[in-house]
C-alpha cells in the first residue's frame, strides 16, 4: 500500500490524469488495450475533465464502472450520464461498458456480469482491470458496498436496493473478488470530513462489515491511495 499526499484535489486530479496516461500506455504497449473500472463522484470528475485533454489512443481503451445507480442517464446521480459530460463527449466515441441503468438492479447486475464475461482473463469469468478507480464515504463505504453489507461476496456484481444515509439506493456493484484481482487500484479521497474515517480504514482494527473500504486488498497488484491534505490530516 502507497499513501500519496496532495495539497488539494486539483493537484490530485493534475497527478493522477499524468500517472494514468502512463499507465494506460503501458498496458497498451504490453496487451494492446486498457481496462479501467471508473467511479463517481466529484473528485473522480476533476480526474476526467484532466483526461479529456490529455493525447491518448483512446480507441484502445475500454471504460467500464465499479458501481452505478438505475437511474435515467440524464439524472444527475447517474455516474455513466456525469463521465459522457466530464469526458466522453470530448473524445468522441470510445469503448464504453456501461452498466444498464435504466433496469431493475437484480436485472442491471446480472446483465452487466454478462458484459464483464465478454472481457474475462481466465481463469476468471470477468476481467482483471489495468486499474480501478475507487473513492470512500465519510462512513467508509466504497462503490456501493455500504456498512452492514454481506463481506463474503461470490458473485461478480451485486444488485443493491437498500436504504443509505435516509435515501433509498437502487444500484449495481462490482464486488471485491474482481477489485481485488486488479492490477492497480486507486482510491480518489478528498475533505476533512473523511478524514478520522480514513485513519480508521488505513491504520485502525481490521473491521471490513464496519468499513467496507477494507475488503480493498489486491491479490497481485498495487494499492495506491491519494488523498489530499485535508481528508490525510489524521495520517
Amino acid at each position: 500500500m502507497v499513501i500519496k499526499k496532495f495539497r488539494d484535489g486539483d493537484e490530485l486530479s493534475r497527478t493522477a490524469a499524468k500517472a494514468l496516461v502512463e499507465l494506460t500506455n503501458q498496458a497498451i504497449a504490453e496487451r494492446g488495450r486498457f481496462l479501467i473500472s471508473l467511479s463517481g463522484g466529484s473528485t473522480p470528475m476533476k480526474l476526467y475533465e484532466q483526461l479529456a485533454v490529455e493525447k491518448l489512443d483512446w480507441t484502445r481503451a475500454h471504460f467500464f464502472w465499479g458501481d452505478e445507480r438505475c437511474v435515467p442517464v440524464d439524472d444527475p446521480g447517474n455516474t455513466y450520464g456525469q463521465t459522457k459530460k466530464s469526458l466522453f463527449d470530448k473524445i468522441g466515441t470510445t469503448n464504453i461498458h456501461r452498466i444498464k441503468s435504466e433496469l431493475e438492479p437484480a436485472q442491471a447486475a446480472q446483465a452487466y456480469a454478462h458484459t464483464l464475461s465478454g472481457f474475462a482473463d481466465a481463469p476468471f469469468d470477468f476481467p482483471r482491470f489495468d486499474l480501478v478507480l475507487l473513492g470512500m464515504g465519510d462512513d467508509g463505504h466504497t462503490a456501493s458496498l455500504f456498512p452492514g453489507s454481506p463481506v463474503e461476496i461470490d458473485s461478480v456484481t451485486i444488485a443493491v436496493s437498500a436504504h443509505y444515509q435516509d435515501r433509498p439506493a437502487k444500484r449495481v456493484s462490482l464486488t471485491p473478488k474482481v477489485f481485488n484481482q486488479a492490477r492497480e487500484i486507486w482510491f480518489l479521497v478528498t475533505g476533512a470530513g473523511k478524514a478520522e474515517t480514513l485513519r480508521n480504514v488505513i491504520h485502525g482494527e481490521r473491521n471490513l462489515e464496519l468499513y467496507p473500504a477494507q475488503r480493498i486488498q489486491p491479490v497481485n497488484g498495487n494499492l495506491i491511495w491519494m488523498i489530499d491534505e485535508a481528508a490525510g490530516k489524521f495520517l
